[in-house]
């Protein structure tokens, strides 16, 4: 790298970093854990592989997936990334439900106060509404999942 201190890869493989290193523009040697994360996932080898077989615009992209997949695999070497979605879906699920229970109590205020409203169209539309969104069987439910999880 032309006087330069070697990329983290480099450094870590103990290799010559040279000017055409496939790893320096995405695991500078300031940052040793981002490369190291990765490399103990994934391996060298297969980052490289997978990095020569991009075109060079979607490298710093597939770089930071790598990295948050690695991560995410530390975190939870069984279910990685899909732990995370699964427990993001678990939330969106949740809060999705909590809507439709506040929407239905804002119904309930409204018809309360305008009681000569025909109510006639509104009421069965309650129960469905709140069916909706509490069959959403397409959710993986984990509750051994907690927020620290995801967020660190």
């Amino acid at each position: 790298m032309g006087g330069h201190s070697p990329c983290a890869s480099c450094k870590l493989l103990r290799r010559r970093c040279t000017q055409d290193c496939i790893f320096a523009p995405y695991f500078p040697s300031n940052d040793p854990q981002k490369f190291a994360m990765v490399h103990k996932v994934f391996g060298a080898s297969n980052v490289s592989k997978m990095l020569q077989e991009l075109p060079i615009q979607q490298r710093a992209d597939a770089v930071s997936s790598l990295v948050y997949e690695a991560n995410a695999r530390v975190r939870d070497p069984v279910y990685g990334c899909v732990g995370a979605i699964s427990y993001l879906q678990n939330m969106v699920s949740e809060l999705q439900m909590q809507l439709a229970v506040a929407q239905t109590e804002i119904l309930c205020v409204q018809m309360q106060h305008e009681p000569m409203m025909p109510n006639t169209e509104i009421e069965p539309m309650i129960p469905q509404y709140l069916n909706n969104y509490a069959s959403s069987s397409n959710v993986i439910h984990d509750s051994s999942l907690k927020r620290e999880d995801i967020w660190t």
